[in-house]
């Protein structure tokens, strides 16, 4: 009983003004030597460890809540809280506390609220400020304790702030530091660093106009080069006055202006280096001179952007001739800075922004300066046309398109673009990814524009397929003139897979143009060069070019690629892999995979015809004899296309029909009487009409006889060791000893999927779809022991779950045929 009564859990007050629990124990009171007084304890019941040990202060304000808790303040924003299971046992040490501070057990409050933690969290801003002690230089340690003591507090920040702003004291301090600095007193330089980093972090605006004021700013700095954590001092003002230097391209003639871009300068000096790396709980305290150095930021745009004086000479030195190199670097540099300050803008006065500057002439002037030879001045040239790209490729397209009707295509901007791209000197091919990426913004046809009177996707297209595609492709057709390509380092590897991947984009997002330029440049036959590179990840590029294309399913592709034999290179690719099972065996089959799944006819017969030779002891995937199986039944559909139409009929009325029509229609069928049939009279479904036996006899002993004739021509063909359907081809494929040096013929090859004798094949005895060739004439179609129905020619394979169905519609009409023609 004693143990349930005295059941407790112990929970603390955080920072969010939660209740966080401290665990669960049993609580006691008792005389506690080193606290010298009564105190209460609470041990953990789970291992009896000490969970609180508090001393009951005279003065301490308890209070008792909801008959089971007592909530007090240890210290100032340190409140604790126990919370009792049972209401006699929170009673019993209740009385306890009243007994040590003389109270009545039947309060609830044993002290007034006096503490100055629980005076705060009450109080409003009407009470009576904080009093700061005076500015003397003896008391500076003081004013640091009383600045260090109000940070934790929001209602004391506020009061201290209000304090500061008042009578100068924040001017008065900054006087002391000379003083102390004059004095080498280090202590007082050290206080004055906590007073001024405090100060910081109260997070107000009013404080940072004076603190940052060009009478203060550089006394500030100086304090915080004195941090006591630091063996010796700082040099920060000696950066910022002798090192730092203010270049001033072109005069500022606005004071004001010139007085703000130095305070921001400083500023974020003050931020970025100045003072130490915010913990996690004053990171938002520093969200002011976040803000601080934003709106300067956007004053400073705004004050250049309407002095057009200014921006009219800056643009005149950029284009001239005559300015030298370190001017003309100078000045790039200040234009590259002024766009990425502009990012600070809201979006209306980002658009007026970069008007302005399209009105002056930057696009031109950028077209200038990326011919020059300086690399410097080029990547801040670059740097400044992503800024323009990202903000309105509609606007740098319009130029281009406009420049190409005056100059040639050697000095268009898009074109100078392309060539720093191709000749990028860094080893990684930084430069060349970014441009990559601006290149893929102004073709993507997502961000163009289309108004009633034009369509920018066609006019620009146009344009870029016309003047710059043959620029951009020049590395690569000139590296794919042979067999192997003709430069196979890194970096030119490197830059090819660039290039491929912004073609890839092109494949995928543009049309004709696209098409038309890869079927009449053949750029599909020198991409595929590129397999065989010793640079794997060039080689998948390559691949992945291809199977883009082809997952397009478009015949004009396919009719390409099938006419130059263009599956040659990546049949190639795939048996020099070997039987490695990397990135480029998986990619290659995956390409033939799609082919088969989605029944691309025209790839999957050229596959076949072509290349099964070298492919068809690939066991360990059943792609290829998918492919075969495929293509089996395409040729069987070509030899009989009147089965072939009479099965679409069924498939397609069996897809229209539910159960129930189709046990109707057998129902009707298998009660209509054969005597009351005369010859030649069709039967007629419910839902179409089909031939009479002997029109479908007539065929199927035609197929049967031109069957068999090609199967004796094939045997003759086949077992020449050439790629079988190709007359020259252009490789050799070398063969390991298991493997096969002769295609078989369908009638002797039993294993192969679709040969006569293999399981489930089409032409296997016993299988629902076949006809045996022990059967002297097509008509004799029933025997005793079972029924064999007419060939089957399955579409998918995905369709195996419906063959039993299928079976059953087509071998009932079919037998009921069969037997009116006997």
């Amino acid at each position: 009983m004693t143990d349930t009564r005295r059941r407790v859990k112990v929970y603390t007050l955080n920072e969010d003004r939660q209740w966080d629990d401290r665990g669960t124990g049993h609580v006691s009171s008792g005389y506690v030597e080193r606290l010298k007084g009564m105190s209460l304890l609470v041990r953990a019941e789970s291992d009896g460890s000490l969970l609180l040990e508090s001393k009951i202060n005279t003065n301490t304000a308890y209070q008792k809540q909801q008959d089971t808790l007592i909530v007090w303040s240890e210290a100032e924003n340190y409140d604790l809280a126990l919370s009792f299971q049972e209401k006699a046992g929170c009673d019993e040490i209740w009385e306890k506390i009243c007994q040590v501070q003389g109270k009545d057990p039947s309060v609830d409050i044993t002290q007034d609220l006096v503490d100055e933690s629980e005076e705060e969290r009450f109080d409003d801003m009407s009470s009576p400020g904080l009093e700061l002690p005076s500015c003397e230089l003896s008391r500076l340690e003081e004013i640091a304790e009383v600045v260090a003591s109000s940070l934790p507090s929001p209602l004391r920040r506020e009061k201290l702030a209000v304090a500061l702003e008042n009578d100068g004291y924040i001017k008065k301090l900054l006087e002391f530091f000379h003083v102390c600095e004059d004095l080498e007193n280090m202590e007082g330089l050290h206080h004055l660093y906590e007073i001024i980093k405090g100060i910081f972090l109260l997070n107000r605006t009013a404080l940072f106009e004076v603190m940052f004021s060009e009478d203060c700013i550089m006394d500030v700095i100086g304090c915080l080069e004195y941090d006591p954590s630091l063996p010796t001092q700082r040099k920060h003002r000696e950066f910022l006055t002798k090192t730092a230097k203010f270049k001033e391209v072109i005069p500022i003639s606005d004071p004001e202006l010139k007085q703000k871009i130095h305070q921001t300068y400083r500023v974020q000096y003050i931020q970025d280096v100045v003072l130490p790396t915010p913990s996690v709980f004053e990171e938002n305290m520093l969200s002011t001179l976040h803000s601080f150095i934003f709106f300067n930021k956007v004053e400073i745009v705004g004050m250049l952007q309407e002095d057009e004086k200014f921006l009219t000479e800056l643009f005149a030195h950029l284009t001239d001739e005559a300015t030298d190199d370190e001017k003309r670097q100078e000045l790039v540099n200040f234009l590259k800075e002024f766009c990425a300050f502009s990012q600070t803008l809201q979006p209306q006065n980002r658009d007026a922004f970069f008007k302005t500057l399209s009105n002056m002439g930057i696009l031109p002037a950028l077209e200038v300066i990326l011919g020059m030879d300086d690399p410097q001045v080029r990547s801040a040239a670059t740097d400044i046309f992503s800024y323009l790209v990202e903000y309105n490729p509609s606007m740098v397209r319009e130029f281009v398109m406009q420049e190409a009707q005056q100059n040639d295509d050697d000095i268009l901007l898009i074109n100078l673009i392309i060539e720093h791209m191709i000749c990028d000197t860094d080893p990684e091919l930084g430069g060349a990814v970014q441009l990559t990426g601006l290149l893929r913004t102004l073709v993507d046809p997502e961000n163009m524009l289309a108004t009633t009177n034009k369509t920018e996707k066609t006019e620009f297209l146009g344009f870029f397929y016309k003047h710059c595609m043959h620029v951009l492709t020049a590395p690569l057709l000139a590296n794919t003139t042979e067999e192997k390509p003709s430069k196979d380092d890194f970096q030119t590897a490197q830059l090819l897979a660039l290039i491929l991947e912004l073609l890839t984009f092109c494949v995928e997002h543009h049309t004709y143009h696209i098409k038309n330029y890869i079927i009449n440049k053949d750029i599909l036959r020198r991409v595929l060069v590129l397999m065989s590179s010793v640079h794997s990840f060039l080689g998948l590029c390559a691949l992945r070019f291809m199977r883009k294309i082809v997952g397009l399913k478009d015949e004009f592709y396919n009719r390409y690629i099938v006419k130059s034999f263009l599956f040659e290179p990546v049949v190639k690719a795939f048996l020099n892999n070997g039987s490695r099972y990397n990135l480029m065996n998986s990619a290659i089959l995956e390409i033939f995979e799609y082919i088969r799944v989605e029944d691309i006819k025209s790839l999957t017969a050229h596959v076949i015809e072509n290349y099964w030779k070298a492919l068809e002891d690939v066991e360990y995937v059943q792609t290829f004899k998918g492919l075969k199986l495929r293509y089996d039944q395409q040729r069987e559909r070509q030899d009989n296309p009147k089965l072939d139409s009479m099965r679409s009929i069924l498939r397609n009325h069996r897809f229209r029909r539910d159960a129930r029509s189709i046990e109707d229609e057998e129902e009707m069928w298998f009660n209509n009487d054969e005597d009351d049939l005369e010859d030649g009279e069709p039967v007629v479904l419910p839902s179409e009409k089909i031939k009479n036996s002997e029109d479908l006899m007539d065929p199927i002993s035609k197929f049967m006889e031109r069957k068999k004739f090609k199967e004796s021509e094939e045997k003759e063909v086949l077992l020449k060791a050439n790629l079988t359907g190709r007359q020259s081809p252009s490789f050799k494929l070398s063969f390991s000893g298991a493997t096969k040096t002769n295609l078989t013929s369908q009638s002797s090859a039993s294993g192969l999927p679709g040969s006569p004798g293999s399981p489930g094949s089409p032409g296997s005895p016993g299988s629902p779809g076949s006809v045996s060739k022990s059967t002297p004439q097509a008509a004799a179609i029933t025997t005793k022991g079972g029924l064999v129905g007419l060939v089957d020619y399955p579409d998918d394979d995905e369709e195996d779950d419906d063959d039993d169905e299928e079976e059953k519609e087509e071998r009932l009409p079919l037998t009921k045929k069969a037997r009116l023609g006997s």
